[in-house]
């Protein structure tokens, strides 16, 4: 066995790369290149992290990615060391010195997920990591009264299997909804889902096989990029500027990759809140149009703006049949019951009816007639209303409470609808994993920005859902915050002057 040796890794403090990002990729480069032979000792994640001066969880979140990837292995007792066989498993280069596809990220570090789970469930904390509607907007009265009077009126029949395509006159309901939006179909062309996320994963079984390339925008939603894990197809992020996915990027990346489908969140995109312009949508049909791929549209958040200007889904503006739209009632108020819709009008539907048939067989009946009854009775359509006006008084709180609390330079947006806050932490302090423990004991938590992104990037992001909460949580969990920040950033100033000794 080979003794423990010193690391060589030069950090870029100010990139975009998350540290412990470098780390990985600087240690798996030595491994390849034979610098790091099997058998290796690396340094304990305390003295790296001293080595390095940087944080210790850094090292601890490299170390387990490395681990998972099969790099490296640990030994209670013994430490850390280069697997016997990661040399020959290391993935190549395409040629020109940049890394190939297959090596696009398909699923957020292990450890930055574990981390956020302690905060389930943990007795006073603040939660602004959830994804949800707050449960206080739910219509119980008047889902109570909707599943009483479907009981009522279809007993039995209500429970039983319903068509794989859906409730038929739910299918009929939810083509004269969308029409409101803009949105010409036929109710033949509807597929009723269990949830958005059902949806999005029926397409992408339905349209690629594993291998195959996904592109989104960068940062996207999570739950695509579990999706595309799971389903082993390949999904790579192209970034954003402030009208959405940048067309330029997207067509060199169309150009050299051929992507058999790109995932979009027009309107209020998840986790950025940004709104795609009606200019910057054209552009976008014009070029999927072009080299002939599929849209898939995530239109989840699309009804929850509570101003600026309304425009329509990409949808509502698809002469061709190229947009695959995507949505559901679960952002809007009913979470639990699970029902979404697939809208298309070209060849890809009657594939997605036979893949929903083989993912579940059908939807719940009782659910489906239930939503049913609520959308023929106006009902949805009012607690929209309602839930809206709540969002946008506590979108405000949020906007004060941050100006008050969180710490100078941090930076955000100002969402025109949806429930979340993209915020963007002072580079000069702990990066948002980093702030994330110390945060979770002083009582609050929130959606690390990283884990929305493809390849890693988004470091000192941070997702806050001040949807969840009440304005007095709201308050109480960014002075929080700010406090978790400042006590960190103290510790951080300590380290430095102690390197300098």
């Amino acid at each position: 066995m080979l003794n423990q040796i010193s690391l060589s890794i030069p950090l870029d403090r100010d990139g975009e790369e998350p540290i412990y990002r470098q780390l990985i990729r600087h240690i798996r480069m030595q491994i390849e290149s034979g610098t790091l032979p099997a058998g290796v000792r690396l340094p304990a994640s305390r003295d790296l992290a001293r080595q390095l001066n940087i944080s210790r969880i850094s090292v601890v979140n490299a170390y387990a990615e490395l681990r998972a990837q099969g790099h490296l292995s640990a030994h209670a007792g013994r430490g850390t060391f280069v697997s016997g066989e990661a040399n020959g498993n290391m993935p190549t280069s395409n040629g020109n010195g940049s890394t190939p596809i297959i090596e696009t990220q398909t699923s957020p570090d292990r450890s930055i997920r574990e981390m956020m789970r302690l905060a389930r469930n943990k007795p006073g904390v603040i939660n602004f990591g959830h994804g949800a509607p707050p449960t206080e907007f739910f219509p119980v009265q008047n889902l109570r009264d909707a599943i009483n009077t479907v009981l009522d009126r279809d007993g039995s029949t209500a429970l039983g299997y319903e068509a794989p395509e859906g409730f038929s006159p739910l299918r009929a309901a939810v083509r004269d909804y969308v029409s409101a939006l803009g949105i010409r179909c036929n109710a033949d062309r509807v597929l009723i889902t269990g949830g958005a996320q059902q949806a999005l994963d029926l397409v992408v079984q339905a349209l690629l096989s594993e291998g195959e390339v996904i592109v989104t925008e960068n940062p996207t939603y999570l739950g695509m990029i579990d999706i595309a894990r799971a389903r082993r197809v390949q999904i790579h992020g192209i970034s954003m500027d402030d009208d959405g996915i940048r067309l330029d990027e997207l067509e060199n990346f169309i150009i050299d990759n051929n992507p058999r489908l790109i995932y979009v969140m027009p309107t209020l995109h998840n986790p950025t809140g940004k709104v795609m312009p009606l200019h910057r949508r054209r552009q976008l049909l014009n070029l999927a149009n072009e080299y002939n791929i599929p849209i898939l549209e995530d239109g989840v958040y699309h009804e929850l703006r509570f101003e600026g200007e309304s425009l329509p889904p990409l949808k509502a503006l698809d002469d061709t049949g190229i947009v695959i739209h995507v949505s559901a009632f679960s952002k809007m108020m009913l979470p639990g019951l699970r029902i979404g819709y697939v809208l298309t009008d070209n060849g890809h539907y009657e594939r997605l009816v036979r893949v929903k048939q083989a993912a579940d067989i059908s939807t719940s009946g009782l659910n489906q007639r239930a939503i049913h009854l609520l959308l023929e009775r106006g009902l949805l359509a009012q607690q929209l209303e309602r839930n809206n006006r709540e969002l946008k008084r506590r979108r405000d709180v949020a906007l004060a409470a941050a100006e008050k609390y969180l710490p100078p330079g941090t930076r955000w947006n100002v969402p025109e609808g949806g429930i979340y806050l993209w915020a963007q932490l002072p580079k000069s302090g702990p990066n948002a994993a980093e702030l994330y423990i110390t945060a979770i004991q002083m009582g609050v938590a929130y959606a690390i920005g990283n884990v929305f992104y493809t390849n890693g990037c988004g470091s000192h992001r941070m997702r806050l859902n001040y949807g969840t909460q009440k304005p007095a949580e709201i308050e109480e969990g960014f002075r929080r915050l700010g406090r978790a920040w400042r006590e960190l950033a103290c510790d951080y100033s300590d380290i430095d002057k102690s390197m300098l000794l």
